[in-house]
Formats: structure tokens, sequence, C-alpha cells
């Protein structure tokens, strides 16, 4: 190579290579510093990605173990209640019992009755007197979501807590039922005209409603025991005239349903005009006609159809899906009435004997329902600890920085920088020699 001043060709080389050597360092540093190997997209972006998603994973499983620990929360408080009712009607047994023998003169057979109306009243009151956070546990059904933030990993208990009074003591006739996620789609677009999709944030027509009709459970003879509910916004509901109203409205229902907005495409609905067409998911024990077993539900347009305001949108059809949200749903039926039993007369006494009989037996049942329960999501919590613990093993083997590695790629590229600012002096002097040939 000839000797020239044009251009320092070797200088230029020596800085190329310093300057890929201090982005290196510049990595590495950053890397140790942080932990993490990945710190940008640059640096891996296929595994940024998988990292994300991992990390959005272990948060909702976190949660979902608290949802979870939660729902046992409340299964305890019922279960504690029912325990006292149980130690409340033992002593009513005694009282019939008492009441039942002729010995009683009319004044002790009407303390006898004075009590035992005492502890009916009692009764009556634990099931309207008892909350959890603030809500009633009696009467009601509550919906246990855990799920690891993707419709697939999503499932939820719906817990159904009878009615506790001194006309419904305790549960009948309970069955439990599973659906995969089977779900409705109701289509809220347009029919005929491309891209007209409803909103979340749309108005709808005042007083939408949907009717739910579910199985609760069976007679005597088999057959099968249904139960018709409306689900309406507006009015004195204290929902909004929304689509976001009329979502609340069935998420609150406690029917064992749940509803979010979304497409078709999402919704597993083929039969909508397009996959885009917007509309609400309504998941659970679903079918698109009426129930023909324990615990299914079927969803139907109300008095006054759910149609769409904002964008005059003609009343939406509701179309069957194929995905939707794993649940776990329980029906029975209300338990001994003893509301009009006395301890009066002796005959009464001996009937009111038979009647608690069996509504000791009920709360058994219905607390043997709520003792499974807490069994299963203590299991449900047990497992997601385990997949998140897992989720968190694999996030961290992608993402953390290999400190042996990084150690020794930092030595090295300290050697190399060090032996870059050298050769770069080097060729910048070796340059300077050309003007001896000048002397």
């Amino acid at each position: 190579m000839s000797l020239g001043v044009l251009n320092n060709l070797n200088a230029l080389y020596a800085e190329n290579n310093l300057n890929n050597t201090s982005s290196s360092l510049s990595k590495t540093l950053q890397q140790l510093s942080s932990g993490s190997r990945i710190n940008s997209g640059a640096d891996d972006a296929a595994g940024l990605s998988l990292v994300n998603g991992l990390a959005a994973n272990s948060t909702a499983l976190t949660q979902s173990s608290t949802n979870a620990t939660e729902g046992v929360g409340l299964l305890q408080v019922a279960d504690g209640a029912l325990s006292q009712v149980t130690n409340l009607l033992n002593r009513a047994v005694t009282l019939a019992t008492e009441a039942s023998n002729g010995t009683l003169n009319s004044t002790q057979g009407a303390a006898a009755n004075q009590e035992y109306q005492s502890i009916l009243s009692e009764i009556s009151n634990i099931g309207s007197t008892t909350t959890y956070n603030q809500q009633a546990v009696f009467g009601k059904s509550f919906n246990i979501y855990t799920g690891d933030s993707s419709t697939k990993g999503a499932s939820i208990d719906a817990l159904s807590i009878g009615t506790l009074s001194s006309s419904a003591v305790g549960q009948t006739n309970g069955a439990m039922s599973y659906s995969s996620g089977q779900s409705v789609f109701v289509d809220m677009s347009k029919t005929g005209a491309s891209g007209v999709n409803a909103q979340s944030t749309d108005s709808i027509s005042a007083g939408s409603s949907l009717t739910v009709t579910y199985a609760i459970g069976k007679n005597s003879s088999g057959t099968l025991i249904t139960s018709t509910a409306t689900i309406s916004t507006g009015g004195t509901t204290g929902y909004a005239n929304t689509v976001d109203g009329m979502i609340a409205a069935i998420n609150g229902s406690g029917l064992g349903i749940t509803a979010s907005f979304t497409t078709a495409g999402a919704a597993g609905d083929s039969s909508a005009a397009a996959t885009s067409d917007t509309g609400i998911m309504i998941s659970g024990n679903v079918v698109n006609g009426a129930p023909t077993t324990v615990g299914q539900v079927q969803i139907a347009q109300g008095t006054t159809a759910l149609a769409d305001s904002t964008t005059g949108q003609i009343t939406p059809t509701i179309d069957a899906g194929s995905t939707g949200t794993a649940t776990i749903s329980y029906a029975a039926t209300t338990g001994q009435d003893l509301s009009t039993s006395s301890l009066s007369t002796q005959s009464t006494a001996q009937a009111a004997l038979t009647a608690l009989n069996t509504a000791i037996s009920d709360v058994a049942a219905q607390d043997g329902y709520i003792g499974s329960q807490i069994n299963t999501l203590n299991s449900v919590s047990q497992v997601i600890s385990t997949q998140q613990q897992n989720i968190v093993s694999a996030q961290n083997a992608v993402q953390a920085t290999d400190y042996a590695q990084a150690s020794s790629n930092l030595s090295k590229f300290e050697i190399l920088s060090q032996t870059g600012i050298s050769a770069l002096a080097q060729a910048n002097s070796l340059q300077q020699e050309v003007t001896k040939l000048l002397q």
C-alpha cells in the first residue's frame, strides 16, 4: 500500500472498531447494572415480546390467587353463619320435643313457642345481615374469576349461595355443572352497512333488556325446573343506558354469566355478517335454545330489545358463539319453609319436629356445597401459585442477565477499548511520518 496523506485509512479502521467496542461495552454495562439481558427491542425483539407476555400472565395469576383467597373468605363467612343456624335449629328441636309432650301447661307451652318463634326470627336475621365486603352473602351469586389474562386460560367459579330465612332454610336438589367455554354473541352491528359498528360507550334504547332463562334443578319426578329473569338498564336499576351499562348489568346479575365487549371473530361467531362486527359476548354455561340440563342458561331479547341508539343500528340479533370463559356453576332449589310452623299445640309441635329435621338436612346440604367450594378455590389457588412460579422462572431464563458471560464480556471490551484507543493514536501518528520525507 502506497504512503499518502489524503485519507488516513488506518485511523478509520481503528475508529470504526473502537466505536463498535464502545457500543458493546455500553450494552454490557447496561445488562450488568439493570440485571436484565433485554433492555430494549433492539436487544432481542422476539425475546422482549415473550417476556412482556409472560409478565402479563404473571401479574394476572398473582391477582387471581388473591381473587380465589377472597372467594374462600366469602364462603367461610357463609359457613360460619350456617353453623350458627344449625345450633339454633338444634335448640328448636329441643323445644319442639318438649312441646310435643302433654305435661306442659298452657303458660309453659306459650313460653316454648315464644322462644321457638324467636329462633325463626334470628335465622331470618342471620340471612339478611350476614355480609362480606358490605355485600349480602345469602341469596346472591358471586363470580370468582381466575386466569392468566387470556381467554383460553380464564375460568369462573360461579358461587351460588341461596336465600336464608325462616321460609327458606338450606337448599335441596343441588347440582354442579361445568361449561368448557360456551358463549353467545349479541351482534350490535347494522346489517348491510359495512363498518357501522357499535362502541362500548354508545347509548342504547332506554330500558333495553335481555331475558335469561336458566335451569335451577329438577323436581321429584326428574322434570327440569327453569326460572326466568330480566336484565335491564335505566330506571331504578342503577345501570346506564349504554352498552357498557348493559355489560355491567349482565356481570352484576348473579346468574353465573359474564359479559365483555368484543368482535364476532373473537367471540367465535361464524353466523355474523362479518368477523369485525362488534357486540357483547356473554360467556358461561349458555345455550342458544331452551335449557336441557341443570345450570344451562338461555339468552334472548327482552321486552325492550337491545338496540344501539347512537349509530341508529337496528335491533341486533343474538348469535351462537363457540368460545368463552370456562364456568363452574351450581343450581339448587329452596330449602325447608319453617315460617308457618309453631309449638302452640302438641300436634303442631310434632309437625314442627318433622320440618326441623328436614331443615337440618337441608342446611347440611347447603353447607356441604359451601365446603366443597372452599376446597375447590383452595386447590385453584395452589395450582395458580405453581403456574405463576413456573412462568416467573421462564421469564427469568429469557430476560435475566448471565453475569458470568457479561463479566467476561466486560473484561474483553475494556481491553479492546484500550487497545483501540492505542491503535487509533498509532494510526494518527504514523501519517505524521510523511512530513519527514519533505525535510
